[in-house]
């Protein structure tokens, strides 16, 4: 089972995570941040003035590290199942991804203007137990491809949270014909035990 984020084991190796204690002395509402500015090091994803969809947001470390990047020119829409604190200039919806009202609303806000890189770091709570697990990230990374799909500029970008997995190499399959390259990355701010990688498509080729 997975530990429990309460549980004193958990909490003793968070406070003693080297990149929370930098989050903390740099701004940032959570570790994550440092994922995003590890591939934006290496892959230039985030560009002053661009309009990103930011998949999975709360408490915001990715939205904070993009609106720093896009500047006032730049347009952000966040969503998360879970609240998040207002960030100046960014669109927050909050509510269930998976629920189509939600999905629906999201769209509304994103409007007629396409987009030119959606990224998502969105993942089930987990139980631990793979054989649930695995289908429930799955299936979100389908809704956050179907939503790419529909927003993205020809040219456009994707990244998402992926796990390795049974759905993994189907995915990776349709992730390929939509956009013209696709890479892994597993930044070293992630965790060593955590299964979790990040897709990273470029090019997006429309419709």
């Amino acid at each position: 089972m997975a530990r429990s984020k309460t549980s004193p084991r958990w909490l003793k190796e968070h406070f003693d995570d080297p990149y929370v204690k930098m989050a903390q002395k740099d701004g940032y509402r959570s570790r994550a941040s440092y994922k995003l500015l590890e591939i934006q090091e290496k892959d230039r994803i985030l560009r002053p003035g661009i309009t990103v969809v930011d998949l999975g947001a709360a408490p915001g470390g990715w939205s904070q590290v993009t609106s720093r990047v896009i500047g006032d020119r730049g347009r952000l829409i966040a969503s998360d199942i879970l609240e998040m604190d207002s960030i100046p200039d960014v669109t927050f919806i909050q509510g269930d991804f998976t629920d189509d009202a939600v999905f629906a609303r999201i769209l509304e806000a994103i409007g007629e203007n396409p987009v030119d890189l959606v990224i998502s770091d969105m993942a089930p709570n987990m139980s631990g137990v793979r054989a649930s697990d695995q289908p429930r990230a799955m299936y979100l990374c389908e809704l956050a491809l179907d939503l790419a799909g529909r927003v993205l500029r020809p040219g456009g970008d994707f990244l998402i949270k992926i796990f390795q997995g049974e759905g993994f190499d189907l995915y990776h399959k349709q992730v390929r014909e939509q956009f013209d390259k696709v890479q892994m990355r597993k930044p070293l701010s992630s965790r060593d035990r955590s299964r979790e990688q990040y897709l990273l498509a470029r090019g997006f080729r429309g419709e």
